[in-house]
């Protein structure tokens, strides 16, 4: 059976009542994580500024920057994002709502980018559709769960952030051993690396969209772009 099969039929390892763990895992990690390093990318599980600002280039590919658009923000973290956006968009017009499970990261993100335009909210998912949705990284530590749970709480949130998006959504997949989760804190957790193929199915066959696959930029992984096609 497929990972998209898997995780998307009924019953894959405890269905959806059983997200409520993985999603508490994950926010005690990375609240943990936030704790330790601050409001860096270590805090949010990436090495260094420059290799997190890379995978804001791939993600952001998603969008047309020629227009006013809305973005939703997935696992927002410490709202690092935002940084970037001024930075490399500073003309753009975004109507920006990050979110994340972690109190902890929001509140860091409140503070440091409190301006019009720029809204963080505690929660798993977007509560709005906006044009896009962009998560980086969100996929890629397995909190405490197994790899078949895991792939079926994968499959919910590119289904939420499907649902959140009218043109399209952005994640990045790990697809070799790499940077991260080296010093656990807390909750035993691995890296999900896994071959992109399944989830471009996944993306086309179940959710409607088009994926454009990018690689090749210095690091093991990949981000999907993936288009609605009813947009």
């Amino acid at each position: 059976m497929s990972i998209a099969a898997e995780a998307a039929g009924p019953g894959a390892e405890g269905d959806r009542a059983r997200f409520s763990d993985l999603y508490a895992n994950v926010e005690s990690y990375y609240s943990a994580r936030v704790a330790k390093y601050g409001a860096t990318p270590r805090g949010v599980d990436w090495s260094c500024q420059a290799t997190q600002d890379l995978r804001f280039v791939q993600l952001l590919k998603i969008c047309d920057f020629s227009a006013p658009f809305s973005l939703n923000d997935i696992g927002c973290g410490y709202g690092a994002l935002c940084a970037y956006l001024a930075w490399r968009h500073p003309q753009a017009e975004i109507d920006y709502l990050g979110t994340d499970l972690s109190r902890a990261m929001i509140s860091r993100a409140r503070r440091r980018f409190s301006v019009p335009g720029r809204r963080f909210k505690v929660g798993k998912g977007s509560p709005r559709r906006a044009t896009y949705s962009v998560a980086s990284g969100i996929m890629n530590i397995n909190v405490g769960g197994s790899r078949a749970s895991w792939e079926a709480f994968v499959a919910e949130m590119l289904a939420d952030l499907r649902c959140a998006s009218l043109r399209g959504f952005a994640v990045n997949f790990i697809t070799a051993g790499a940077e991260g989760a080296a010093d656990t804190d807390g909750a035993p957790t691995q890296l999900y690396c896994t071959s992109p193929e399944p989830w471009i199915r996944y993306c086309e066959r179940e959710l409607g969209c088009t994926v454009e696959t990018i690689d090749g930029y210095g690091m093991n992984e990949v981000t999907l772009l993936a288009r609605c096609n009813d947009s």
